[in-house]
């Protein structure tokens, strides 16, 4: 992906579960997996189960938006195989406001909640997602949904239509 060191960006609320610590990490050859959410960073037992998932060898950093940013743009993670996790598209959008570039995105995950609508199977969408998508993609970082390695990926935008 970039020469940032990121080299996969996912959103997908379960962070890091089953097809993400196994299938994707390896995939993906992650060296390390970069949660980045305000929330997480401040949730110990959260942190905790984040811990316990990662698989062994992979380096875990978990850091708010403004640290992640701060660590990208400085080059912390240069020559490393970063794969960037998110539960939300709005804090991708709090990182690219930062300087931080994510040339593709892969939506992976969002539950349903209130005043959200599915469009695609484990993937729902409320209109403040739809902004921030919107926002990313009008960028010019390339958005796709794609639950595993081995699924084709799809264009979001096209899942969009009619929604």
């Amino acid at each position: 992906m970039g020469s940032n060191g990121i080299k996969h960006v996912r959103v997908d609320e379960r962070l890091i579960h089953g097809q993400v610590a196994t299938m994707w990490t390896n995939t993906i050859k992650a060296t390390r997996i970069m949660i980045v959410d305000d929330a997480v960073v401040k949730n110990d037992m959260e942190k905790m189960a984040l811990k316990t998932a990662v698989p062994a060898g992979v380096k875990l950093s978990i850091l708010t938006v403004k640290g992640a940013a701060n660590n990208i743009n400085n080059d912390k993670y240069v020559g490393q195989q970063v794969f960037l996790i998110v539960k939300s598209p709005h804090a991708l959008r709090g990182l690219v406001d930062a300087g931080v570039e994510l040339p593709q995105i892969n939506v992976g995950n969002m539950s349903t909640k209130a005043g959200s609508r599915q469009v695609k199977k484990s993937v729902s969408v409320t209109d403040e997602n739809l902004e921030d998508f919107d926002y990313l993609s009008r960028k010019g970082i390339k958005i796709t949904a794609q639950m595993v390695p081995s699924e084709d990926a799809i264009e979001f935008a096209s899942l969009l239509k009619n929604k």
